[in-house]
């Protein structure tokens, strides 16, 4: 049976973790509910634990499935959850309230998902510690040398003694002392599956690298999942904020969904990316089995087609880059050729565009633009690969369930969200924004905030009803576009207020 009620526990509030799950339930035909705003975390004010347990003991006997962020549950969310000094017992104990869910309403099917700690590709004071500003550098040092010294051995003992010689000790025990207490909450959701209180668990990894401290939690939770014989019900990989599109994909269809993968070059599997510990194919291979998809060896015997935009060799920031991205490894016209193919043929395609992070090839989407886009089941280019994959793999196992006319009319805003969002602001007015300010921080524009949104909408909207006009208006729609603004007071995440009707 397909569940129709959904009560979802994000990680915070930004579009892609709230509102863009809420819409591909929409068109699937399930309703979400979703905690109130005030109970639910604030970039980093962390949310109310004891409102949040209230509210779901009060709506867990209307639901069938509770997709539920472990580190907003009981650290009042994903960021908070990196910053608070809330001890292990209290977290322990607030944890126990799936326990009692689980107990009282045994129809209630619970998928979990928990975050390892990330170790900060950047010196922000604000996600992070307030002290990573100043030794986020250090920590990272830390952070490698010690993954190298558990896998490589005693070689690598000097670099590890000489790296926690330059951090602060009680700085470090801090830090470790937080990762730690973290890592036994993600062991007590291991247990909790093990006893059949959690039907489904992700433990991801937010922003990792082949080596590190999160590379080495998760050593440690695959271990633990191998003694308890979890691996049905688990998934441990890359990924964080499209965790609950990728669950709530799982949810609302019984049964495996067989998808093929089609990249952009013949080698696309094999290249590297800057946010994962892993290749693009081994990645895809994950997220496809988060979801409870499958990969078939042709087209034909496909549910959906998910196409791959990978980098040549390996992404790069910025763009365009010709030495590791736009390479000879990969061709965009014939992958472009393709895409028509599909569309064409009347296969559901779903389009995850990895090639650089933080937003959409600029090249492949001048491309795509001879391609009839509102017909895609899936579109996707968002901050990190396993970002992207996770949307674009949600969009096209739930695909079929678009079914009638209201539930297209939920596909097509969900599509054209993302496309706003993925491949007209991140990598294009973003950019252009920043440029037009006054060098601003990556991590709070304070008194430029009202300038930026300023130029948010000014770029934005003629850019959006363009999109509209040449691409989806034929289908019937309206658009209703609202002012655009910024989620916090920085420029990485646009909120983009638009209904289609």
């Amino acid at each position: 049976m397909t569940p129709r009620t959904v009560l979802l526990i994000p990680p915070d509030t930004r579009p892609p973790t709230l509102a863009h799950p809420v819409q591909l339930a929409r068109m699937a035909g399930a309703e979400v509910l979703t905690p109130p705003p005030e109970a639910l975390p604030f970039f980093d004010t962390p949310g109310n634990t004891h409102a949040l347990a209230g509210w779901l003991e009060a709506q867990a006997g209307q639901a069938d499935t509770l997709i539920v962020c472990l580190e907003t549950l009981t650290l009042g969310g994903m960021i908070p959850a990196r910053r608070v000094n809330d001890s292990l017992e209290t977290v322990l104990e607030r944890l126990k309230l799936l326990e009692r869910l689980h107990a009282r309403h045994p129809g209630l099917r619970i998928l979990a998902f928990g975050v390892v700690v990330r170790v900060a590709h950047g010196d922000d004071p604000h996600e992070e510690k307030p002290y990573y500003g100043e030794w986020g550098g250090g920590l990272r040092a830390y952070s490698t040398a010690l993954d190298r010294h558990a896998r490589h051995g005693e070689p690598e003992r000097p670099a590890l003694e000489a790296a926690r010689a330059a951090l602060p000790p009680d700085i470090l025990a801090d830090w470790l002392g937080t990762r730690e207490r973290n890592h036994r909450l993600h062991l007590a959701a291991l247990d909790l599956l093990a006893d059949g209180t959690l039907a489904h668990l992700c433990l991801t990894l937010d922003d990792t690298s082949t080596y590190g401290l999160a590379a080495h939690d998760r050593r440690a939770l695959e271990a633990r999942a191998d003694a308890l014989g979890l691996w049905s019900r688990l998934d441990i990989y890359p990924g964080a904020d499209e965790v609950p599109a990728t669950l709530l994909a799982r949810a609302l269809i019984e049964g495996e969904t067989r998808v093929f993968v089609r990249y952009s070059g013949t080698l696309g599997a094999q290249a590297g990316l800057i946010y994962e510990d892993r290749p693009a194919g081994e990645l895809v291979r994950a997220h496809l089995r988060a979801a409870n998809c499958r990969p078939v060896s042709r087209p034909e015997d496909a549910d959906f087609v998910l196409a791959v935009n990978t980098p040549g060799e390996h992404q790069a920031h910025r763009q365009p880059d010709f030495a590791t991205v736009d390479t000879p490894a990969r061709s965009l016209p014939a992958f472009v050729d393709d895409l028509a193919g599909d569309l064409a043929a009347g296969r559901p395609l779903s389009v995850a565009d990895i090639a650089y992070p933080n937003g959409a090839e600029t090249r492949l989407w001048t491309l795509m633009q001879g391609l009839p886009l509102a017909r895609l089941a899936g579109y996707s280019a968002w901050n990190t690969a396993g970002n992207t994959l996770g949307s674009a793999i949600a969009f096209g196992r739930l695909a079929a369930l678009v079914s009638s006319p209201e539930r297209r009319r939920c596909q097509q805003e969900a599509l054209f969200a993302r496309m706003v969002d993925d491949a007209l602001y991140q990598p294009q007015v973003r950019p252009q924004i920043r440029a037009l300010l006054h060098d601003p921080s990556p991590y709070d524009l304070r008194e430029q905030r009202p300038e930026a949104e300023t130029q948010l909408n000014a770029l934005m909207t003629p850019l959006a009803q363009a999109l509209w006009q040449r691409h989806f208006a034929a289908g019937g729609h309206s658009l209703h576009w609202g002012a655009p603004h910024l989620a916090w007071p920085r420029l990485f995440t646009g909120v983009f207020p638009l209904e289609v009707r």
